[in-house]
Parts: C-alpha cells; structure tokens; sequence
C-alpha cells in the first residue's frame, strides 16, 4: 500500500497540472503554451484555441483602445530590457530613470527633492537639459504630440502616390515557414516625384553607406558624414520635427534646437559593435536601411528601403500578418520578405510615411520610453512603438544609442 502512496499523489498533482492547464486562471495573457490543452493569450480568439473560461477571466477588465500586439521582441535585441542600467549606488547610465524603491539611491527627476540622489547625480545629470521637477511625460502626452506630428506630415504620400498589392495573409504562426505566398511585388507602383523632396532626398543618399553584415566595420568619408548632417538639417526645417522639438523643450528635455539635433546625431548615427568589436552598426543603419547577423535579416523598418530594394529585384515579398486600420497614408504593415538570400520573419514598417515622420515618432519613443513599448495614437487609432537601447556603449555622459525601434501593435 505504501509503495502505491507517491504513485497516487503524482497521478492526483498531474490532474491538478492538466486541469490548470484547461482554465486561463492565472495565465491571462501569457503566451503561447503548446503543452496546454487550450490557450488564454490574446491571439486566440483569432484562432479560435481558447479556454472555455477565457472571456470569463481574461477580458472583463479590457482596454477596448488598448493596442493589440502582433510582434514579438526582435531576435536582434540582445540587451534584456530589465538591465538598461548596471550600476545601482551610480548614476552612471541612470540618468532620469524611472522611481525605483529596490535601489540604494536615485536618479529620476524628483530625487533632489527627496534628498536620495545617488552622491554623483549632479555631476552625471545635472547639465543633460532635464529640470529636477516632475517632468515625466504622460501617455496621454504622447498620444497628443503624435497626433499632432501625424496632422504636420505634409510631406507624406498620398493615396494615389503609393500602390501596394499585399495579397496573402497569413497567421502568426506560419511565419517561420518561409513560404512565398505572394507571386507578385509589394508595390505596384510609387510616384517617384516623392523622392525629389528634400527629406526624402537626404534620405537616400544615406541608405547605401552601410555594409548590412555586422562584424565589418563602417567607415565613412567625409562625403558620407556630410550626407548625415544634411539630412538632419532638411529634417529640421520640417513642421514634423519643429513639433517635435517644441515639445521635448517644453517638457525640458532640451535647452536648444542645437542640443536637440547633437543629440540626434549621436543617438542615430553613432557607431557601436554588434560583432567582432567593429564599431559595424547604428540605429539608423539598423532601422532604415537594414542588416544580416547570424544568416537572418535585422532592422529593415522602412518602405522606402524595401520599395527600391524590390524595384533591383533584392527583396522578394512572401507575405504579411498585419495590415493597418488606416485609410490614408502612414499606414503599417507586417510582412515576411527574403532579402537577397536572407529571411525576415516578421519586419513592421510605415507605408508612404516621410522620412521625417518615422524619425520623429521613433525619436519621441527612445527619449520618452527607452527601452519600453511607447503608446501612441495616429488619426484616432492607436499604436505602439518598441525601442531597444544599446547597452554596451554609451555616448556623452552615459546616454545610450538607439539598438532599435520598431511598431509593435495597433488596432486589428
């Protein structure tokens, strides 16, 4: 009988672990678990996998404007977004971080106030442009400057300018089939007057100064470091960024337009090593034009890159898991690509956005909300953006550059 007893409390434990594994009780939002029987993350009312007590748990409290995810974090990512600072009794790389009471001693806007800086808070964050007020920006800030930044986009295409053919759409978990379920190109056609404007002018001159293999290293003419500084000035002179701007000097982020653009410049275009201690990346090169690391496609956040690599016949589009709710240009797409010999399984991208425009709102995203999802709204929808900061260097006093940005979620 007493050899039968740890027998009986195994069978009764694996009940107990096959029944939690057929309810969402704590497992809202969790995500997909293929040894359960039926799932509670958001995606499966999509695929019908629910448990039976899913609406019951899961979506009484519900944000119906609350942006529904569609991408995971980028495997390119390679800092944990828990660790974006490394030295706790230091502000060193803490700089306005948010309040956190685990910590010895503190670095946010209010920590003068309290009297628990950490000793050398003056000296590290003292002269960065912040005020020691209560400064932080609200998500409801964020979701006004993106609206008015999305209304100041003149510069965007219109719906006659870009036609995209999307053609199949797929489920979330196909992507790493890596079947081509489109016969033909994304884009139909582009009006390519778009690109004689002056941002998008700028623009290209820079997509072809990276070598998209990390572990090489990017050196750069004087002709090519030109090419950065023109693109930020044409940039600038944009009713986009002059919104932008006035809205970070306001919230102290910044003393003057001129400490705004340095900033600019080093967080974009600011080499670091991805591999083989090459200074062989930046945020720009990473988002905009694209790179290859360990036989797979990285960044490559941008329609304009995708249009002229399309149009030389080095992007082949497979398919998408997501198209945006919008009517007009910016929309969004989520799509799969092979790129000259290299898949993308899941690549988001603005559709018919200036390059002033997605500049913008990634920029917004990396100061406001490093490292976090940034909730916006555009046109009346909402959206979210993921930046990632690089963790292994910094520039000036501790500040990071940008590792990535990326949309995440909208409506579906």
């Amino acid at each position: 009988m007493r050899a039968r007893v740890p027998l009986i409390v195994a069978m009764l434990c694996s009940l107990a672990w096959a029944g939690k594994m057929e309810s969402c009780a704590s497992r809202c939002n969790e995500k997909f678990n293929r040894d359960a029987a039926c799932q509670c993350d958001r995606r499966c009312p999509r695929h019908g996998d629910c448990c039976e007590d899913y609406d019951q748990l899961c979506t009484v409290d519900e944000d119906p404007n609350e942006p529904e995810p569609f991408l995971e974090l980028e495997e390119e990512t390679e800092a944990p977004a828990s660790h974006l600072y490394s030295a706790p009794s230091s502000c060193r790389d803490r700089c306005q971080e948010a309040f956190d009471r685990h910590q010895p001693c503190h670095c946010d806007a209010r920590c003068p106030e309290f009297g628990n800086c950490c000793k050398d808070f003056e000296s590290l964050c003292g002269h960065e442009g912040f005020s020691y007020s209560s400064d932080a920006i609200t998500k409801e800030e964020l979701q006004s400057i993106s609206e008015k930044i999305y209304r100041a986009d003149t510069n965007k295409a219109q719906k006659e300018d870009v036609i995209i053919n999307s053609q199949n759409r797929i489920s979330p978990s196909e992507t790493g089939d890596q079947v081509d379920c489109c016969p033909e190109p994304l884009f139909t056609y582009v009006n390519e007057r778009l690109f004689s404007k002056p941002t998008y002018a700028a623009f290209i001159n820079l997509l072809n100064n990276y070598q998209r293999a990390t572990g090489r290293g990017e050196h750069f003419s004087a002709q090519q470091l030109a090419e950065q500084d023109a693109f930020l000035r044409e940039v600038m002179k944009t009713a986009v960024m002059k919104e932008l701007y006035a809205f970070l000097h306001h919230q102290n982020r910044y003393s003057s337009e001129q400490e705004f653009v340095s900033d600019l410049k080093n967080m974009w275009f600011g080499l670091y090593s991805r591999g083989n201690g090459e200074e062989d990346s930046s945020g720009f090169e990473h988002v905009f034009s694209g790179e290859v690391k360990k036989g797979k496609v990285t960044g490559f956040h941008n329609w304009i890159r995708f249009y002229m690599q399309e149009k030389e016949g080095l992007v082949d589009y497979y398919s998408h898991i997501y198209d945006g709710p919008w009517d007009s240009y910016p929309d969004v797409l989520a799509m799969q690509f092979n790129w000259d010999g290299y898949y993308k399984e899941v690549g988001s991208a603005f559709i018919g956005s200036s390059p002033e425009f997605e500049l913008a709102l990634y920029s917004l995203c990396f100061i406001a909300r490093p490292g976090k999802v940034c909730q916006l709204s555009l046109g009346g929808y909402p959206l979210a953006i993921q930046t990632y900061t690089w963790d292994k260097s910094t520039y000036g006093n501790g500040k990071k550059y940008i590792a990535t940005a990326y949309v995440v979620s909208s409506t579906q």
